[in-house]
């Protein structure tokens, strides 16, 4: 999520906005936001409702959830996703931006 705060402002700047889910529950998601100081959205998934609608995948032998990064359009359907193998398979900021840039 450093990463993501690092360059929200560019995100901002292509009309996009990052949500990121997690496993934790509200008062827990709600505690680390603030600490943080995150500026973007956090929403708590403890039920795992919106991991099941995007498919990410949950691998107990490394640590849960695995990574996945989505661009869903105003109209709700995902443009491009990418799926995590590790916790550190996430794709960098400019590879995101680029994306967002082709998909005007």
């Amino acid at each position: 999520m450093a990463q993501l705060r690092q360059d929200y402002s560019e995100f901002v700047k292509r009309n996009a906005e990052v949500i990121v889910v997690g496993p934790e529950g509200p008062e827990a998601f709600a505690r680390y936001w603030e600490k943080e100081g995150l500026p973007f959205v956090g929403l708590p998934d403890p039920k795992h409702t919106v991991l099941k609608l995007y498919g990410q995948e949950v691998n107990l032998f490394k640590l849960g959830r695995m990574p996945a990064q989505a661009i869903v359009d105003r109209e709700g359907v995902v443009r491009w996703v990418h799926y995590g193998h590790s916790m550190s398979d996430i794709p960098p900021n400019e590879e995101l931006l680029a994306l967002l840039d082709q998909l005007g």
